[in-house]
């Protein structure tokens, strides 16, 4: 009977631990729509914390991208609707295939979510990322040459934007492990332990 009631208990936390990292991840997702710097979001801090904190790595794409899609339909159709002519369903693939390395990186995370860790990933995905989608670009966008002098060309153009890319990482990291690990501590029916 007490085995019974413990795992209904740790059920219980998994779900609502569950609830709480998603909509974390949502209202990190939803913040790309107030203003702010360029590229300085919550969409890498989003990926990391994804995949260090759901249980299972599935749930942690599926909430993680879902959510970066969702933010990325309300902002092409209703913040920059004059641009499109009818609904746009498209996406950068470029900016996805950099998200999906950053939830790469989240998953090396899991259990060993710290202070220098967490920093020490959010500054990896901020590189992979600035790396990863100017080269997408160099590629697609036929402003530069196809040569290493233009993929050079495009980094560079890019630069002022890794910046504050990095600052967003790190400020939002900070923002979604050190408030999740607040509320953990205060919540006991949080305080399950991480994968």
């Amino acid at each position: 009977m007490s085995f019974q009631i413990l795992y209904m208990n740790h059920n219980r936390s998994i779900s609502i631990s569950w609830i709480v990292v998603s909509s974390m991840i949502l209202f990190a997702a939803l913040s790309r729509l107030l203003p702010h710097w360029p590229n300085f979001t919550a969409v890498g801090a989003m990926a990391l914390f994804g995949a260090s904190h759901l249980h299972r790595p599935v749930h942690a794409a599926l909430v993680s991208f879902g959510a970066l899609y969702l933010s990325d339909l309300i902002i092409n159709n209703v913040l920059y609707a004059e641009y499109y002519t009818s609904f746009f369903w498209g996406f950068n693939s470029g900016v996805y295939v950099g998200f999906a390395v950053i939830l790469a990186i989240g998953l090396l995370l899991r259990g060993r979510v710290g202070v220098a860790a967490v920093g020490g990933a959010a500054v990896l995905s901020s590189v992979a990322f600035f790396l990863i989608t100017n080269a997408f670009h160099w590629w697609s966008s036929g402003m530069y040459p196809l040569t290493a002098t233009g993929l050079l060309m495009s980094y560079t153009a890019g630069l002022p934007f890794f910046w504050n890319t990095l600052l967003g990482d790190l400020f939002f990291s900070g923002l979604l492990f050190g408030g999740y690990a607040w509320l953990v501590q205060r919540v006991k029916v949080l305080g399950i332990q991480q994968p």
